[in-house]
């Protein structure tokens, strides 16, 4: 990867009517800002239908696309929506909070509605995209009809004949509900219109697109509900083993995520073929794949399917580098990056080295005074990627607060400073990423921000109050999008401009000073702080 920067800024976290970000017009300024700010690099969240706690990381599907990011101003130019029919419905109050209950409750009615008015069955277009897509898409479809035949219910309480796929029932449903089948592959078909669009346009514009490949899938998703052999599943399709981590300082018992653990030997035996296929299908959607939870590929923790918590599971191997070997053999040499945070071990360090992927340096991780960490960039080496914080992990600013003194004695000692900069700490820290010999340096759009805890995207084993941090159009200024391009310049990470690129102070302050004006926005960092994270 070339030295360059760019912004950590999930889809649904965007500006936008209706609910929740999505690929509406506000994406597209999104870009062009980033663009006039001196970026390359957009990193996203998984892009896969949420299903419990919202979580992008537990999708109803490895390959599908989340409906809730359809833009329907779009399909309102299409006709195939009213603008009346959209402000009818209730998306929530706060439009720096998504209100994921009421968009499950109201969106997927207009998607209906959209679809019962799309005559969409005789589009050579739609006919395509479904033969194209026919080897996920068929079982995704059957997965979301059955799915609503049972109310939402996971596969695993579904009646005997369908939870384990015998052929007359497969075939019942099909006939029965073959109109609903067709509205999911509808809406899979508009996602995958409107995504592409949006990524062309991105990649016109100089922006490359960073992904995220969550290491293991949902136990209620169309994957392992269709093909169980992938899977440490049983007879009657039930895990026998699930994933998690082992207690830590952190935890006393550990992690217990639930997710199916792979059954690596089917795989290895199958030449690594739904993992070909799955990657295939990512550098389809993205430019490059960030691969979470990179050390489960040298070794995973397996928890005993019936246990309640972490403490009674136990480390087994990973395919090592012979699954990266088998990718690059037939799909070529690809841009990953390695998400290695956590404990490392001498084996996952020789996978990561071994692969030749950039790894991930967090700032945040760093600051440990009397331990070499590795994360502080006097340990870079170049082929690497810097983040001051990532989703997981508290913004700068509320996680400099929660700093006790001696830490934050070393943090200033490290930058050489008495007392954080004028701008916050984030600035700060900013510029210590910037700055550093990382080729890759990812800034989180809520530490460009400032702000505080309330900006927090997700916290790690919690439900019910994640992924729903979103800002608004107003913080897009070319006041801050100057700043950034002139510390993305002198970090080396973009070309300068040209004169007839740049924009003059006067323009810069005019064009700010109008959209406060239209915004009705005089708030300090901390008020706009206040104001976004209100209600989270």
């Amino acid at each position: 990867m070339k030295r360059a920067s760019g912004i950590l800024l999930p889809v649904s976290s965007l500006p936008s009517a209706y609910g929740i970000g999505c690929f509406s017009r506000e994406a597209y300024d999104f870009v062009d800002w980033l663009a006039a700010a001196g970026q390359s690099y957009w990193q996203i969240l998984p892009l896969g239908p949420t299903g419990f706690g919202d979580s992008p990381y537990q999708s109803f599907s490895n390959f599908a696309g989340n409906p809730y990011y359809i833009d329907l101003e779009a399909l309102i130019e299409d006709g195939l929506l009213t603008e009346e029919e959209c402000n009818r419905v209730d998306f929530g109050s706060d439009p720096h909070s998504v209100d994921y209950g009421k968009l499950y409750e109201n969106r997927w009615k207009l998607l209906k509605i959209a679809y019962q008015r799309s005559g969409i069955a005789v589009d050579p277009d739609f006919r395509e995209f479904c033969r194209k897509q026919d080897w996920w898409l068929e079982d995704y479809a059957l997965f979301m009809t059955v799915k609503a035949c049972f109310h939402g219910a996971s596969w695993d309480c579904w009646a005997e004949d369908i939870r384990l796929r015998w052929g007359y029932s497969i075939d019942y449903y099909r006939n029965t509900y073959a109109e609903e089948m067709e509205f999911y592959r509808y809406i899979q078909y508009l996602f995958d219109v409107q995504w592409k669009k949006l990524k062309a346009y991105a990649n016109d514009k100089g922006i490359q697109i960073i992904g995220d490949l969550p290491i293991y899938v949902a136990f209620d998703s169309a994957d392992a509900w269709a093909h169980p052999n992938l899977f440490q599943f049983d007879e009657q399709h039930k895990p026998t083993a699930v994933a998690g981590c082992p207690p830590d300082a952190f935890s006393a018992t550990g992690q217990l995520w639930g997710n199916p653990l792979y059954c690596w030997e089917y795989h290895r035996n199958t030449g690594y073929d739904w993992w070909i296929r799955r990657m295939r299908a990512c550098y389809e959607r993205y430019d490059i794949v960030r691969m979470d939870h990179f050390r489960g590929f040298d070794e995973y923790y397996s928890i005993p399917a019936e246990d309640e918590n972490a403490v009674g599971g136990h480390w087994e191997k990973g395919p090592g580098m012979e699954l990266f070997h088998t990718l690059e053999q037939v799909l070529g040499e690809r841009p990953v990056i390695a998400e290695d945070l956590g404990f490392m071990t001498p084996g996952v360090e020789k996978l990561v080295a071994d692969s030749g992927y950039p790894n991930m340096k967090v700032l945040e991780f760093g600051f440990v005074p009397g331990v070499e960490t590795g994360h502080l960039p006097h340990a870079y080496e170049k082929n690497c990627v810097v983040y001051t914080g990532t989703h997981d992990n508290e913004t700068v600013e509320a996680w400099y607060e929660e700093l006790g003194d001696r830490e934050k004695s070393y943090v200033l000692a490290y930058l050489d400073k008495e007392k954080p900069g004028k701008n916050g700490i984030s600035r700060d820290l900013i510029r210590l990423a910037m700055m550093s010999s990382a080729d890759t340096c990812i800034i989180p759009l809520q530490d460009w921000l400032g702000l505080g805890r309330g900006a927090r995207m997700n916290y790690p084993s919690t439900i019910g109050t994640n992924w729903k941090w979103r800002t608004d159009a107003a913080v897009f200024t070319k006041k801050l999008q100057k700043e950034i391009r002139s510390l993305t310049e002198f970090a080396f990470r973009a070309e300068p401009q040209s004169e007839d690129e740049s924009v003059s102070t006067e323009e810069t302050e005019a064009a700010d000073e109008s959209v406060s004006t239209k915004e009705n926005e005089t708030t300090t960092t901390k008020e706009m702080e206040a104001k976004i994270s209100c209600n989270l």
